[in-house]
């Protein structure tokens, strides 16, 4: 089995872990096994007795519910306390990691996005060699009938339109096992990759990076620097926690759809303008701006009236967003070319300057973006498509939990007439 289901070791505890998780002492814990509250079992020797890990989270669920603890646990879905426990990623004051690892050290040591997705999905980083022979699935949908659909340059509703589509045209996609979806989603990826074309051309299979399929849809410049920092921006938009699109695509998952009907929830929650949208609310700024002579002046009026600057100050990284950090780095390391790519690094300097919040990993791809001269729109279309390996790894981790996301809400209006 993959590394994404859960090890049967993980369904039973050690007195201590299980008095942790109830927050009670030990001999409590005995009482409640005593009681038939909690089922035990001899240990292996080593750990004394174990306790099931489904009984223990039963009662710790209903120690909340009484404890009264609905207003707690309200305030957590308001970018508030953890509400859910994974193994994809962890966000805290070290940064992003991806099952463990640094996610800009694997930006840094160029892995690659397609090495990052299989880590994300199975919990182990392959080699260099092996990942190239993994399965694709072999998936089709009628392109020449559907591109006239797609009108305007925006991806998103495309990428959402493919998904359906290619859903329509796959009779085996429901209750696959854990390696056909993983096929699954390699190909989902390469066809996504393909959205921002403008006309339906055919999928290049010999072709293995997801950044050159990127850059042919767009057609643009396949060259060294091209390739590297699209891949490298793909690698750090690939995963980050339980953000709004990833709970979409988990609450679609544990209600039992399919994986493009999972992934088609994240694309369409993404398309909003406080998460995916924002890409493309800064480089709406940049145009506002017009130059960078302008920068700081805009930026100083944008303030005075109160109005928050797009891309800038993430709630999870008070001292600043890693990988806006990096992905400015690999900007300016490339340089600015044209005016568009100027003005952005003036409003990032402007910002710097007046001491005000850091970029984001929006404001990175942005910054990026300009400074390799791709289309508008590419920096929203990297997100997205990068953050199909991480939608991927939460709709699976979510089936192997088993269970429904079923938040109860906490009734605040007027009470019932007599």
């Amino acid at each position: 089995m993959l590394h994404i289901v859960v090890d049967k070791s993980d369904a039973w505890l050690s007195s201590r872990d299980a008095s942790a998780r109830l927050g009670v002492k030990v001999e409590t814990l005995y009482a409640y096994a005593s009681r038939g509250l909690v089922t035990s079992s001899p240990g292996d020797g080593r750990r004394g007795r174990l306790y099931a890990a489904d009984d223990v989270e039963r009662l710790r669920t209903r120690h909340v519910a009484r404890s009264g603890h609905g207003p707690v646990a309200a305030s957590a879905l308001r970018f508030g306390e953890p509400v859910l426990e994974t193994r994809v990623s962890r966000v805290d004051a070290a940064g992003l990691y991806y099952r463990g690892h640094s996610a800009t050290a694997l930006c840094r040591s160029d892995v690659g996005f397609e090495r990052v997705a299989e880590l994300l999905w199975s919990g182990v980083l392959p080699d260099s060699t092996s990942h190239a022979d993994r399965p694709i699935a072999e998936l089709w949908c009628d392109a020449p009938r559907l591109w006239p659909l797609l009108k305007g340059t925006a991806t998103l509703p495309k990428m959402a339109l493919l998904l359906s589509a290619l859903a329509l045209a796959d009779d085996d996609r429901h209750g696959a096992s854990d390696a056909a979806e993983l096929a699954r989603a390699r190909a989902v990826t390469r066809w996504l990759a393909h959205a921002p074309a403008l006309r339906p051309a055919t999928i290049d299979r010999k072709e293995t990076r997801i950044a050159a399929l990127l850059l042919r849809a767009l057609n643009a410049p396949r060259t060294n620097a091209n390739l590297t920092n699209v891949d490298r921006a793909l690698v750090l938009s690939a995963e980050h926690e339980l953000n709004a699109s990833t709970f979409a695509a988990r609450v679609a998952a544990s209600a039992g759809a399919d994986l493009y009907a999972c992934l088609g929830a994240a694309v369409n929650t993404l398309s909003g303008s406080a998460h995916g949208g924002m890409c493309d609310r800064v480089e709406a700024l940049i145009e506002a701006i017009g130059s960078k002579a302008r920068a700081a002046r805009t930026i100083r009026e944008w303030l005075a009236r109160g109005e928050q600057v797009p891309g800038f100050g993430h709630p999870l990284y008070p001292a600043g967003d890693p990988r806006g950090a990096l992905l400015l780095e690999l900007a300016r390391a490339h340089g600015a070319r044209t005016d568009a790519a100027r003005t952005a690094f003036a409003l990032l300097d402007a910002m710097e300057r007046g001491g005000h919040p850091a970029p984001t990993l929006d404001a990175g791809l942005v910054a990026l973006c300009h400074s390799l001269q791709l289309p508008r729109g590419t920096a929203a279309t990297i997100f997205a498509l990068g953050r199909t390996a991480g939608w991927v790894a939460h709709a699976l981790e979510q089936r192997a939990a088993g269970y429904v996301l079923r938040p109860r809400a906490r009734y605040v209006g007027a009470e019932p007439s007599p």
